[in-house]
This record gives C-alpha cells, structure tokens and sequence, in this order.
C-alpha cells in the first residue's frame, strides 16, 4: 500500500502539471513516461539493489517508482479535458490562480479515477514484489514473501509439492480479488454506467448521465 501510495501521489502530481501547463512542461514529462515505459523495470530494480542492497525500504520506493506512469497519462488525459470546462473559466475569471485552480477545483474530478488505478496499480507491486523475492532480491528472510516460499517450494516439488503451491494459490487469489475490487470500483464510479435498466419515464438517477 505504501509503494502505491509513492506512485499515486508522484504520478498524480505530474499528470495534473502536465495536463495543466502544457507546453515544454508537459514534453518533458511525456517524454520520462514513454522512456520508462520503454525500459524493463526489473533490470533498472536489480541494478539498483545490487549498488544501495537489500531491505524492505529500498523494495518499497522500487515498487512505487515503477507505477507512477499509469497515474500520470491518465490524469494527464483527464485534465487536458477538465481545463475547458466552464467552472475552470469562471474560476479563473474571478481571479483564482493556476495552483488554486489545479487543486481546488480540477483534482477534485479527479478522484474516482486515481481511486480505480490505485487498485490496478496494487495488484502490480505485489507482482513486482512476488517476483524481486523470487529471484532473492526482495523481502528477506525472516520476513514472509510468497515469492520466496514458492522459489524455496521447487526444490520439493516431487515430494511435498504444497510449500509452493499453497503461497501460489495465495498470490493469486490476491491478486484476482484485488482485480475484482477495481473493476467494482470502476463501474460504481462511472456515472455514464447504469447498473440497472432503466424503465421507460422514470426519472434519471441520482449522478448518472441521462439518455
């Protein structure tokens, strides 16, 4: 939760400068997503661990540094969109500053979104964790991972096949509830969603979009 919570609060921040300012500001910004996209994050990982070491604060600034991309394009996106809207115009004429406006008045928008990335992003840094202490570059012991159960598990798979296989089950079932819960989240969260038909003369619900 910590390392989401870095990469949240780092993408959100340039998504919103780089969707708000434009310009050279928003180039550059780009332009560090699509370069660390382009760039496997586990090698930049085990690199980075193998010159500052092992231990559980090193993995979390990892983890988080890894996602900030996701959070950034789509806040970005979002506020290329919000920055036109009437309410930013009626703000800005009664004299509200750009920051005043960013945070007062277009992050608010903002929240259902970064609240359904926040779980998309989760159940990656638990795979990126999962993996790091996989390879014996992570959690360390006597500190529990599933990764490093299930790489110390293959040594008996022939004869007690469940050291491996039970943390397995578990990473996975986390993972997939995680998944579940966003994409939960995401439909009760998009007001252009209804959940239930609509009768024909009944009146629009309550923060849905009417036909």
């Amino acid at each position: 939760m910590i390392a989401t919570i870095i990469g949240a609060l780092l993408g959100t921040a340039l998504g919103l400068i780089a969707g708000f300012f434009r310009g050279p500001v928003e180039w550059v910004i780009m332009l560090a997503v699509d370069a660390q996209l382009a760039t496997p994050f586990l090698v930049i990982a085990i690199a980075t661990i193998a010159a500052f070491g092992k231990g559980l604060p090193i993995l979390i600034v990892l983890a988080g540094v890894s996602g900030w991309m996701g959070f950034a394009r789509a806040c970005r996106s979002s506020v290329l969109s919000l920055r036109e809207r009437d309410f930013v115009a009626a703000a800005r004429a009664l004299g509200a500053t750009d920051w005043r406006i960013l945070f007062r008045h277009i992050l608010p928008n903002l929240w259902s979104i970064i609240l359904v990335i926040v779980t998309i992003d989760l159940r990656r840094v638990i795979l990126f964790e999962a993996s790091l202490s996989f390879l014996g570059l992570g959690v360390q012991p006597p500190q529990p991972s599933w990764g490093s159960m299930i790489d110390k598990g293959r040594e008996y798979l022939g004869t007690a096949w469940w050291i491996s296989i039970f943390p397995g089950l578990a990473l996975m079932l986390t993972i997939l509830a995680v998944s579940l819960i966003g994409d939960w989240l995401r439909d009760a969260l998009d007001p252009t969603t209804d959940q239930e038909p609509r009768r024909m003369g009944d009146p629009p619900r309550a923060g849905r979009v009417a036909a």
